[in-house]
């Protein structure tokens, strides 16, 4: 994993996986390394460790699935508004079919034309790292190089 450029904070897109398993592991007392999607989240939303990078696309599925697990509404509006808040949204100006999960291709796009320096998920197979200039890495592998 290439080391970031010295004086910014990583530029990252965050897969819906890790965004429900990480608040899956807040609903209750949060604990330090028990589950690294948690950590991430806890993380940026203490201390902004990295730039979370978004499209409209993007935060609306990570609204219809965090009600498709029943997170409670009004969770899912702090968490929709804090990343709105403090990420950055990227404005697509292209389409391509990159994931083999074709609801992926969102992600790849905003991590291609944000320069993400990273996407991070759960679902590696999703994102064919040969096809993209961000590096691929899971919650575990994200933190420890963070």
């Amino acid at each position: 994993m290439s080391p970031k450029p010295r004086g910014r904070n990583s530029r990252v897109v965050i897969d819906t996986s890790v965004l429900v398993a990480g608040i899956s592991g807040l609903r209750d007392r949060y604990i330090l390394g028990k589950n690294s999607s948690a950590d991430i989240l806890h993380r940026w939303a203490e201390r902004h460790t990295f730039n979370w990078l978004m499209t409209e696309d993007i935060l609306d599925e990570y609204k219809e699935v965090l009600r498709r697990v029943h997170v409670r509404p009004n969770h899912i509006g702090r968490v929709v508004n804090l990343i709105r808040a403090r990420g950055e949204t990227i404005s697509l100006h292209s389409s391509a079919e990159i994931s083999p999960d074709p609801d992926d291709d969102r992600f790849c796009l905003c991590a291609s034309q944000g320069n993400a320096d990273f996407i991070v998920t759960l679902n590696l197979k999703d994102f064919p790292q040969d096809r993209l200039r961000a590096t691929v890495v899971s919650p575990a592998r994200f933190l420890s190089s963070h």
